[in-house]
């Protein structure tokens, strides 16, 4: 309690009080107990609130009373169905207490108000220990409060049970690349940044929290100048990116695209690829290390696998040389790292999938001789997040799943997806449950598509019609919980969910464009000081209409300049016909305009001359 004493400040003379104006000066101030005024305040908002609620139940009991009495009109039958077990009323009584009950709505049976008078002062006591416990302060709940967070459990627990619900696809937002595949996607892992390449040879950088909503990307470039890009990949810390393109050098480029590092041509001479310091041959595919940030791995049609460190590009870290059947070397079309970074994976031109351990580059770890159709490029290969399972996407339009420990045969497979492109991508869904693949379709030959599958049962649970050209890549981010998209027609697509995804596409949606600037005219802004002197005066600004008039007229300006000489004689303004001889009698031969197919009339055509005027063959047989 807080008392106030005015005996600690000090009594002064009563006089002096009453005339100053002070003379309740020398009382003791009221004493307040705050803990008494915050019980009473509680005691009333307990009272209150189990008022509301006892009425609340009251018009309850009313409502279900009314339903009760309307199909029995039966009074004897409506008595035996009002009346309660327990309760001891004759027919009579029960028939005058409905009467009763239909003209004071009282309730049949002992009210909530005398129940809860009734209890004893025990009881009252145990529900004042309950309310302290639970601090039933303040207004009542609304109504529903709690079967509403019931329901919520329930809607929570059908989402676990039914995994379609978690695929983000209530709306979509499209990003116009160009015009030609989309044949490369990456997300750095915090979700911020997305790349995109294509067979355009351009890298396109889009900035989801810079961007507005008219979705453009805020650098293009050419990393490989006339090279389609391949694969792009951001590295685990997301500070540099991976680029793969169709020549026989990785490059990696900073998060603005400004290069880092080139990994270095090897010597096609040599036959042993392990003493070449490179590759040779055109790049298939390439991924980062998911756990040393320095390392990255590439495979190539030279028929090598060759992992490298980005702080030495003068020669690769290791050759891993995938062999077919007999022996011969086979072309890996696609690589990957398990999801620990201790095994590399690739997969081959014969249809095999070849697992070696990182550190032992002989010998196979894991091999399926037979995973796909032989001759068919393997365009795609990812570890599960457990990292017990790998799925495989095949140019035999099939999509194949296995445990790498048994690994003869697929866990389970699902065909007929049609895949024209040679990286064709399959991915898992974040909680690792759905696996998803795009397929792809001729020009004209309805729309392609994204499917999912359920892990476990291989069960096609969805699809989604993106676009009327083939779905090549696919990629569904963990962070964000979003799935991008690149197209044969050009376009990248993110689809996300407003409720279940994060960040993304969510920040650039909502901005509004910016308004295009009005042209600003490029003219100086002119300072009118009136009391400058002449020589510091500016030239008054005249109208541009007035100065091409002017121009118009002054004969210097308006002179139309010489137009180029065309026709003959072009470049060196040189005569007609040229000034040497030959030009001279090439130009004579085309002007000659005789005819010489009838050579006796050609003759003849001097007979006439010939016999008035004989020069060569009659004066020398006259002599």
């Amino acid at each position: 309690p807080l008392v106030a004493d005015a005996d600690m400040l000090g009594t002064p003379d009563p006089e002096l009080a009453a005339t100053m104006g002070f003379s309740g000066f020398g009382k003791k101030a009221r004493t307040f107990d705050l803990e008494a005024m915050f019980e009473q305040t509680r005691r009333t908002a307990v009272e209150r609130s189990r008022k509301v609620l006892e009425a609340r139940e009251k018009e309850k009991e009313d409502q279900a009373e009314k339903e009760f009495r309307i199909p029995y009109t039966d009074s004897s039958v409506s008595a035996s169905s009002i009346t309660r077990p327990g309760s001891t009323l004759t027919e009579r009584e029960a028939v005058c207490s409905e009467s009763e009950g239909s003209s004071n709505e009282a309730l049949s049976g002992p009210s909530m108000q005398s129940q809860s008078s009734a209890k004893g002062p025990a009881e009252d006591t145990d529900d004042d220990n309950d309310d302290d416990d639970e601090e039933f302060i303040g207004p009542p709940l609304p109504p529903g409060f709690k079967d509403s967070d019931d329901d919520n459990d329930d809607d929570t627990e059908e989402d676990d049970n039914n995994p379609i619900k978690k695929i983000p696809d209530s709306h979509e937002i499209t990003l116009q690349h160009g015009t030609k595949t989309v044949s490369a996607l990456g997300l750095d892992p915090s979700g911020a940044r997305l790349i995109t390449g294509g067979y355009d040879y351009d890298v396109k950088f889009w900035d989801f929290a810079g961007m507005d909503a008219s979705l453009q990307a805020f650098r293009s470039l050419q990393p490989c100048e006339c090279h389609q890009i391949k694969s792009l990949q951001y590295s685990s810390t997301g500070d540099v990116i991976l680029v793969v393109s169709g020549n026989s050098q990785a490059k990696v480029l900073d998060r603005d695209g400004f290069p880092v590092m080139e990994c270095i041509k090897g010597d096609q001479y040599i036959v042993d690829m392990t003493n070449t310091k490179g590759h040779t041959a055109m790049l298939n595919s390439g991924c980062w290390h998911p756990k040393i940030k320095e390392e990255f791995l590439t495979c190539s049609n030279d028929g090598t696998v060759r992992t490298w460190d980005v702080n030495n590009e003068k020669k690769h870290k290791s050759v891993f040389k995938p062999r077919s059947v007999q022996g011969k070397r086979v072309i890996p079309t696609t690589c990957t790292y398990s999801r620990d970074g201790k095994l590399i994976a690739a997969g081959c031109q014969d249809g095999s999938i070849q697992i070696w351990d990182r550190n032992m580059t002989v010998h196979t770890k894991f091999h399926c001789r037979q995973a796909h159709a032989s001759g068919t490029d393997t365009s795609c290969l990812t570890f599960s997040y457990d990292g017990t399972v790998l799925a495989s996407r095949g140019g035999d339009d099939t999509l194949k799943i296995w445990d790498i420990r048994q690994f003869k045969k697929p866990l389970n497979s699902a065909d007929g997806l049609p895949s024209f492109f040679p990286m064709t991508d399959c991915c898992f869904s974040p909680d690792d449950k759905i696996l998803v693949t795009g397929t792809s379709v001729k020009k004209g030959g309805g729309s392609g598509k994204l499917f999912f599958f359920y892990r476990e049962t291989f069960q096609k649970l969805y699809e989604i019609e993106v676009t009327d050209a083939s779905v090549v890549r696919c990629l569904w981010h963990p962070k964000l919980n979003q799935i991008m998209v690149g197209t044969g027609n050009g376009l990248a697509k993110v689809y996300y969910d407003p409720v279940k995804s994060q960040r993304g596409a969510k920040l650039c949606v909502v901005k509004t464009k910016r308004k295009e600037r009005q042209a600003e005219t490029l003219t100086q802004d002119y300072i009118i000081t009136p009391h400058a002197l002449p020589m510091f005066r500016e030239p008054r600004q005249r109208s541009t209409r007035k100065q091409l008039e002017k121009d118009r007229l002054d004969p210097l300006k308006s002179h139309k300049p010489e137009p180029p000489v065309a026709g003959a004689g072009r470049g060196g303004r040189v005569g007609t016909h040229g000034v040497t001889l030959s030009s001279y009698i090439v130009k004579n031969i085309a002007l000659d305009k005789t005819d010489d197919s009838n050579p006796r009339e050609a003759i003849l055509r001097h007979a006439k001359e010939a016999e008035e005027n004989p020069y060569w063959v009659a004066p020398a047989y006259a002599k």
